[in-house]
């Protein structure tokens, strides 16, 4: 069996694939067709340039197609890619923690904890537990308001 660069490409192909297995973010995916165009390519009896340039071109297309379309298709409903940072938190009510090193105030938002600022203000202490409303991000600093609690006299 003659060894051309159309095995090398096949070879890293599947590699890429079995790489995929094990990662799950479908990107590897994504590489692993684009390297089938540099097979192909390989295959047709093309230079080495227009097989890089081939694979480029492949991977500029499927990443985005991958990302953007195939990978949201995997996810569990509900769930979109980096929530945390797109203001998909907005609006819901939290509780304060305190940091155990530091005692620092904040709020664990998608299993990160993030430290806190009242909207408006400098304060960025509140008692454990209390309730806050999250409103967005400034840099890594939790943005909260506080609920206004409309009491009824009777």
């Amino acid at each position: 069996m003659d060894w051309n660069m159309a095995y090398v490409w096949l070879v890293a192909a599947l590699l890429l694939g079995l790489a995929e297995l094990l990662s799950g973010a479908l990107v590897l995916l994504g590489l692993a067709v684009a390297t089938l165009v540099a097979v192909l390519l390989a295959a047709l009896g093309a230079s080495f340039s227009w097989q890089l340039l081939g694979l480029g071109l492949a991977a500029g297309v499927m990443l985005p197609l991958v990302i953007k379309v195939i990978r949201p298709r995997f996810s569990p409903r509900g769930v979109a890619y980096g929530t945390t940072g797109t203001g998909t938190e907005r609006g819901k009510h939290y509780r304060t923690l305190k940091r155990d090193f530091d005692g620092a105030s904040g709020l664990k938002i998608n299993g990160d904890f993030y430290r806190l600022r009242v909207a408006d203000s400098d304060t960025t202490e509140l008692p454990a537990n209390s309730e806050v409303i999250f409103q967005r991000f400034d840099g890594t600093v939790a943005i909260v308001t506080l609920p206004h609690h409309t009491e009824s006299s009777s």
